[in-house]
């Protein structure tokens, strides 16, 4: 039995959900203006509640083609941990469960109780509201989705800030604009410039180097510095998973944190498929959402991995019935052989 402050989130729709947040962008600091978006694309509210309600979960998620930890239930303190706002959760998620307590009959709206809670937890801290809102927001939605009782049996851990995330947000933000440094003639070059991928901002060394003009599914299977299988099976070649380079599986979907400016812009194709993966990729033309494989770096980027893909689209938000284009790359043809048990390893 739901509580009356579940029901009343429950009542809003996906869409409800990304208008509030798109509403309350102005308030949230730049530092986490994009992941706040992000993170409402790497768990759609619309996924969730189709899922909840199949009659086989286990089959309507094969079906779906879905690979990784897509339930937020097991990543409720960690879901949202590339955010600056991410320090705040424990006392974000107290508040959150206090209102939950004393809720009696919400008529404000919705971006009105996310301002509050976040207004709440700033005063407590001493901190600037506009770097609660972010965080304020994602635990509501992740309230929607686990339910209370699993939302209050989680301990409200958070990881010690460090890397990147350690710097004030100015800094943060600050540090994203720049380019790495192409030496004293560097901008005579119109070759072999390089650049830096930031795939982890928790992380110090959580880079790789990407070539001018080079995609950034390209650049990452390059970096062979660690076993990216053991730590994720959805990874073939690098860091960023990918079964294809030609959009056709939706495996190398990517957030972009800071520098959407210095990629590519959408081409027709990945605007196609990313409708049919179901990712919800904003019509910018250089939005925060993009394929990995897709997208051209022209300097350096800072991006998140979402924890899973899949290929809901269609089912979900009734996109038009589009054939994928067929998966040419050595990474497919690997993952068919070892399959096959083929494969001499």
């Amino acid at each position: 039995m739901t509580t009356k402050f579940e029901d009343y989130l429950n009542k809003f729709t996906e869409s409800e959900w990304l208008a509030a947040i798109e509403k309350l962008l102005p308030a949230i600091h730049e530092v986490d203006r994009n992941a706040v978006q992000i993170w409402f694309r790497f768990y759609p509210l619309e996924l969730f509640r189709y899922l909840q309600a199949a009659e086989d979960k286990t089959k309507a998620a094969q079906k779906f083609v879905l690979q990784g930890d897509y339930e937020l239930k097991n990543q409720i303190d960690s879901s949202h941990r590339f955010l600056y706002g991410h320090r705040f959760w424990k006392e974000t998620k107290a508040e959150i469960e206090n209102r939950a307590a004393s809720f009696n009959d919400e008529t404000a709206g919705l971006s009105a109780l996310i301002e509050e809670i976040a207004r709440s937890v700033a005063e407590k801290l001493k901190a600037d509201k506009s770097l609660t809102i972010g965080i304020a927001a994602i635990g509501l939605m992740t309230l929607a989705q686990v339910g209370l009782e699993a939302f209050k049996t989680a301990k409200g851990e958070t990881e010690k800030p460090k890397g990147l995330l350690a710097k004030s947000p100015d800094q943060i933000v600050k540090e994203r604009l720049k380019d790495d440094s192409q030496g004293v003639f560097g901008f005579l070059k119109t070759v072999n410039k390089k650049f830096t991928v930031v795939y982890d901002e928790t992380e110090r060394d959580a880079k790789f180097s990407i070539i001018h003009d080079e995609e950034i599914a390209t650049g990452s299977a390059r970096n062979q510095t660690k076993d990216w299988r053991a730590a994720d099976e959805r990874c073939w070649e690098g860091v960023v998973p990918v079964e294809c380079r030609s959009a056709a599986c939706g495996t190398c979907w990517v957030g972009v944190l800071g520098g959407e400016e210095k990629l590519s812009e959408v081409s027709r194709l990945e605007r196609k498929q990313m409708k049919v993966f179901g990712y919800q990729q904003p019509e910018d033309d250089k939005p925060f959402l993009r394929l990995a494989c897709q997208a051209r770096t022209f300097g350096n980027v800072s991006i998140v991995i979402p924890p899973w893909n899949g290929v809901f689209g269609k089912k979900i938000y009734g996109v038009e019935d589009v054939e994928l284009e067929p998966a040419t790359t050595s990474a497919k043809k690997l993952r068919e052989t070892i399959a096959s048990g083929t494969s001499e390893t």
